[in-house]
Parts: structure tokens; sequence; C-alpha cells
């Protein structure tokens, strides 16, 4: 690998090179500007998460298949009255303005129906009222809000009633809103933040600007490629991109701090800025590129989830990567070059100064953990344990729309259902039977009887069969919340003793079982099954680059391990600060394996920084010198890049998603603990432990 990158750092280092790799990045972000599409032409507001062949989605295909009116896109009108009391005359003038709209394809026609058929679709206190509507089923999410936007209006134009609307249309339209205008949030504030930090830990203008401009370059370049994907066909998801961008900032920042550490020491050797970070790039340039390397390992194994939304981020996450490992071992030598001493004004390094001061925090760490590894792993392994401990006090939560802002429409309008209706009626379960033979209506009510007998059913009625009786339909509501825990459990167990229902009830065929419960059970069946096969897929091929990179198998088990127990106890951790500050002590299923795929891909960054420094250094002192060296030198960049990282993924703090706010204070706990603890302590005190004086490291990386 060094034979490959040394004669790229070595030209782009050079007088003529720097120019022109600084030409060939100028020339190309220009070119794809003005030539290719943005990403955000071809941003959605969801996509498909659940595989084909689950169960729900089959059912959900079946359904629509025998009972053609229910394709569509569901939405549920929430009126409530000022007066405390909606009367049926005060929708008769909206009704009828309803036909306008264009997309509704149908709506409950509650004017023409006698009283008795219309209680259900009041409140008990006659304060709410619900109507259900559909919208066309190819209807995008932006013509979704159009026509909501004009039936708001028609109800404001026409009575005093207050409108929410909830349901998957809803909730489409106000994900689409929130995604589109937290982007920019989302942006502003990584770069705000990012600059700051900068500018507070190195004192230096030009030490901020630099690797922000390098970030700069490459987000309006991955940004267009991107577009280009997707114009290829890609969907790319509203979240997605607002975590790319995180790491696109978090990735680059972080390998500029490394280049322009070596740098700066390397400045102290050599007059020549060229020879400098000739120099500096022939030591950090494969690891910088290797760390890269793990990073876009672990992106692409999400090709290996069923998953939607983990398959979504492979082609985004890997694109950007490729253009991140590019432009560390490109553009960001190339930059520092152009700059050269005057990077660091004003403390520019001169030829002959100390690299690292013996008084320095990190030296004097490095210090104690070389004359005292078995206390200083003892500690921190009590911390990490403990922290880890609470893993078994995790609770998912599966309502998504609990993870919104209070005052999202969508939101206030669920909210409102579940107090004034019964909270099963929230979203009914479809249950469908495919029989053999034509079914007898004393068939049919003995089928009704024994679903209706099951653990957490409220009620059971028909809904509809097909013309030859071989199909029907029924529409079947849980005592609890349609996304409750111990609901999903009652379908899940509903299901897999569907056969054991057909035969008690006399009846030849195939029960399936559609709509929220039943896709939420899928989900978390399919999500379970991706966290184990991404977690071991993942470590293991990690693993295996670092047994390349190190040309050991010990060292790869102290770096493998040690970030694998820092996960868990930044999970861990997380949960219980952010119970105890936020009051949050739900999370969605999605956020241990979203942690789990950037605290190792981006925490191994800083094992891989330590350990080749070491490796280099043991080449020339006995391990512990060597242990005592690397932690030095290393000690502040790691820190200090830890520290922007974990900010700059707090920063998703800022989005209005609760799966997003935790994900990100999770990962930035994560990565203070990889920081401090974990490279700065754990790790060398274990090399420390274990690594024989006898065993000389082989040369290379």
């Amino acid at each position: 690998m060094n034979s490959f990158l040394r004669p790229i750092t070595d030209r782009v280092t050079s007088k003529k090179g720097m120019w022109m790799t600084l030409g060939i990045w100028l020339l190309v972000t220009i070119l794809l500007s003005v030539f290719a599409p943005s990403a955000k032409e071809y941003e959605v507001s969801s996509i498909d998460t659940i595989p084909a062949d689950a169960k729900s989605i089959i059912a959900e295909n079946k359904v629509d298949k025998y009972f053609k009116n229910n394709e569509g896109i569901p939405a549920i009108l929430v009126f409530q009255s000022d007066d405390n009391k909606v009367e049926i005359s005060d929708l008769s003038s909206i009704f009828g303005k309803f036909d306008q709209v264009e997309g509704i394809k149908e709506y409950v026609p509650l004017t023409n129906l006698p009283p008795q058929a219309t209680a259900s679709f009041f409140s008990k206190d006659q304060s709410t009222l619900i109507l259900p509507l559909t919208f066309e089923a190819e209807l995008e999410s932006k013509e979704i809000r159009t026509a909501l936007e004009e039936i708001d209006e028609i109800v404001k134009g026409n009575s005093d009633l207050t409108l929410y609307t909830t349901g998957p249309a809803g909730i489409a339209v106000d994900t689409l809103d929130l995604f589109s205008r937290a982007d920019l949030v989302l942006l502003f504030s990584t770069v705000g933040l990012i600059l700051i930090l900068l500018i507070v830990i190195y004192r230096s203008p030009l030490l901020a600007l630099i690797p922000l401009f390098a970030a700069g370059f490459v987000y309006q370049v991955v940004n267009q490629i991107l577009g280009l994907m997707g114009k290829a066909g890609l969907l790319i998801s509203g979240q997605t991109f607002s975590i790319m961008t995180i790491l696109l900032f978090a990735a680059v920042i972080d390998y500029s701090l490394f280049v322009f550490s070596r740098y700066r020491e390397e400045l102290k050797r050599n007059d020549s800025k060229y020879d400098a970070m000739k120099h500096a790039m022939r030591e950090t340039g494969l690891p910088v590129f290797f760390s890269g390397g793990t990073v876009l390992a672990a992106m692409l194994v999400l090709f290996f989830a069923e998953f939607g939304d983990y398959r979504n981020f492979a082609p985004v996450f890997a694109a950007a990567m490729l253009i991140i490992m590019l432009a560390s071992i490109t553009l960001v030598p190339a930059l520092f070059t152009f700059f050269g001493r005057k990077s660091f004004w004003p403390k520019i390094p001169r030829v002959g100064e100390e690299t690292v001061k013996s008084s320095s925090a990190w030296s004097k760490i490095g210090k104690f953990v070389v004359k005292k590894p078995v206390a200083s792993a003892s500690v921190i392994g009590i911390i990490l344990l403990v922290s880890a401990l609470n893993m078994l006090n995790l609770k998912y939560e599966f309502d998504t729309i609990k993870s919104f802002p209070k005052d999202m429409p969508s939101r206030q309008g669920y909210e409102i259902l579940e107090e004034k209706f019964e909270k099963g009626d929230l979203a009914a379960t479809t249950v469908l039977f495919e029989a053999k033979e034509p079914i007898t209506p004393e068939q049919q009510t003995a089928l009704l009887e024994t679903l209706a007998d099951q653990n957490l059913v409220s009620n059971v009625r028909p809904n509809g069969t097909t013309s030859d009786n071989k199909v029907i339909q029924y529409s079947l509501t849980f005592e609890e919340s349609p996304y409750a825990v111990e609901t999903m459990d009652a379908l899940e167990k509903m299901r897999d003793n569907a056969e054991k229902f057909a035969a008690e009830s006399n009846v030849d065929g195939e029960l399936h079982f559609a709509g929220e419960t039943a896709k939420k059970v899928d989900d978390r069946a399919t999500n379970d099954r991706d966290l184990i096969v991404i977690v071991l897929l993942e470590s293991l091929l990690i693993f295996v680059m670092l047994i390349i990179m190190t040309k050991s198998f010990k060292m790869p088990i102290y770096m493998m391990g040690t970030i694998l127990v820092s996960f868990l106890a930044a999970v861990g951790l997380g949960m219980f600060l952010s119970n105890l500050f936020f009051d949050i002590d739900t999370i969605s299923n999605r956020v241990p394996l979203y942690s789990f795929v950037f605290l190792v891909a981006l925490g191994i960054d800083y094992n891989i920084i330590l350990i080749s420094r070491f490796m280099e250094e043991r080449k020339k002192h006995p391990v512990k010198k060597a242990v005592e060296i690397a932690v030095a030198n290393t000690g502040g960049v790691i820190s200090s890049a830890g520290i922007i990282l974990a900010a700059t993924f707090a920063v998703l703090m800022t989005q209005p998603i609760q799966l997003l706010f935790v994900f990100g204070f999770i990962v930035a706990v994560g990565i203070l603990l990889d920081t401090f603890l974990i490279r700065g302590i754990l790790l060398p005190a274990l090399i420390v432990l274990f690594e024989k004086e006898k065993s000389a490291v082989e040369k290379g990386i």
C-alpha cells in the first residue's frame, strides 16, 4: 500500500504537484456544480424500509389485490370545535369543496349518513370528530402537501373548526417540511461550531479555515456526485443526507488535524515546506488513508442489511467516503503546503524547536500509563463496565411519531386521537383470510370469534368479502396502542398461531395480517436480524483489515476489543444521561445499529493513528518508551479531533427528530470515551501489559 500511496503524496507535496492538485480540485468542483444536479433534487422524505417479502407487506399486497378500494395514501382529518362540540352541520359547507381538491381519492361522506352510522366518528364528549380520507396512491409528498394546504384553507374559510391532519399522509408532509428546514440549520450549525472549536483549540485563524475550506470542496463534489446517482435512480432519504453531512465534515476535519499535526512536527525539522509535508505524508498518508478505508468498509457492509434505511446509507456514505479518502491524500496536504508555516500563525513552528514538550498533559499521561499500566487499565475498565451494564435497561419506542416535535400538526392530531378515542382505534389491523373454498356465514362468524378471543384484542368486525366468498377481510383493534410493545407481541403470537386459528374455525386457508402493528412487528424482526449480521460482518471485516495493516494478530485484538467495549459503554452511558438530562427513557430500535456503525468506524481511526505512531517508534525504542512517545505525540491531536468530532455529531441534537437527537448524543458520548479513556489510557496500558519487549514489530504498516 505504501508503494501505491507514496508516489501520490510525494507528487502532491511538490511545488508543481501542489498547484496541479489545487487546480484539478477547483476545476472538478466547478464542472460538477455547473453540469451535475444537486442531491437535494432527488431527496425523499422516506423510503420503503421493510423487505418486500416481509409478512406484513405480502398481506398488504393481497389486501390491495382483492379489495381495490384499499389502495391509496390514508390521512385522518381531526376536527375540534372551540365550543367543545362539533356538529355535522359544521361540515356541510366544507365537504362540497373537498371534491375540488386534486389528488383526493375518497372520504367518508358523513353528512349523508344516518346519525347512528356517524357516532363512531365522534369522541365521547363530542368535542372532536375524525374524517378518514384517502389520497391517490401515486401522489408524491409534495403533491399531498399542496392538497392538505388547500383543505386547510377550505376549513379555515368555511368554519370555526380547528383542523389537524395525521395518519401516513400527514406524517409524510410534516417529515418533508421538517427536513427541508432542518438541512440548512444542520449545515450552518456544523460549520459554525467546527470553526469556533478550531479557533479556540488551536488559536490560529488559518488552522480553522483550511480544514473547513477543504470540507467545503468535498461537500460540493459529494453533493453533485450524489445528484448524478439520484438521476440514475438512487433514492436519497432526508435522514440519510443529514447524517452524511455530519460524517463528511467530521471525517475531513479529523484527517486534516492528523495531517497538519504531523506537518507541524516536520516543519521543526525541515526548512522547506514542501519537504516537511512530503515527510509528514510519508508517515501519516497511509494511516489516514487506511482510516478512511475502514469507514468505507463499514459503510459498504450495510449493503448486507435488509432494512431500507440501512441499505440507503451504503451507497450514499460509500460515495462520500471515497471522495473524503481521495481528498485526505491530495487536497488537504496541498492546501496546507500552499499556506506553509503561515498556516500556524501566530505560533509559527521553527526549525530546531522541541516537537512535543515533556511538560505537556499528554506527555505526563503517557509516563503515568507506562509506570502503572495495571492501575490505569483497571480504573478505565471499571468505568466502561459500569456504563455498559446500563444496556440491560434499554427500552425501545416503536411509535415513530413520538419522536417528532410536539408542535408538529400530525403529532398533535395523533395525540388528540389518543386522548379522545380508544387507543386501538389509532390504527386498526386488517386481517385477510384466503380460503380454498367459499366461506359460509357460520365459518366467517367462527373465525371472527376465534380472533376476538385472542390476548389484548378489543374487537373484530367484518370488513368485506370477495364476490366468490373465498376471501374475507376483518378489521381488528387492540386494547392498547397499535405501537405498544405488548400489542406487537400479541400480534406476533397471533401470526405464529394462524394455522391453529383456521383449524379451530373449521376453515381451510391462510390468514394474513396487514397494518401498522404488523409492519412494526416485521420492522422489529428485520432490525434485530440486521443488528446481528452487521455487527458480526463489520467487526470481522475491520479486524481483518487491521491484521493486514499492523501485520500482527495481537494488536488488532486490542484495537477491536477496546472499540467494542467502548460502544457498549457509550450506549449504556448515553441512555443514562439522556434520561437524566433530557427525560428520554426510550430509544428507537435504529439507534444501537446507527451508533455501532459510526462509533466503530470512526473510533477505529484513533486506534489506527495511535498504533501507527507506536509501530513507527517501536522500530527505534523499547515498548514502554514507544508507548510513551506515541501517547505524547498523538494525544493532543486525537483529543482535539475527538472534541470536534463529538461536537459535530452533537449538532444532530438540533434536529427535530428524537431518533437523530439521541443518536447524535450517544455518538458524541462514545467519541469522548474513545478519545480520552480508550486511546489515551486503556489501549496504551494494554500494549504495555501484553506486548513483550523481545517481540520487535515488523517494519512498515
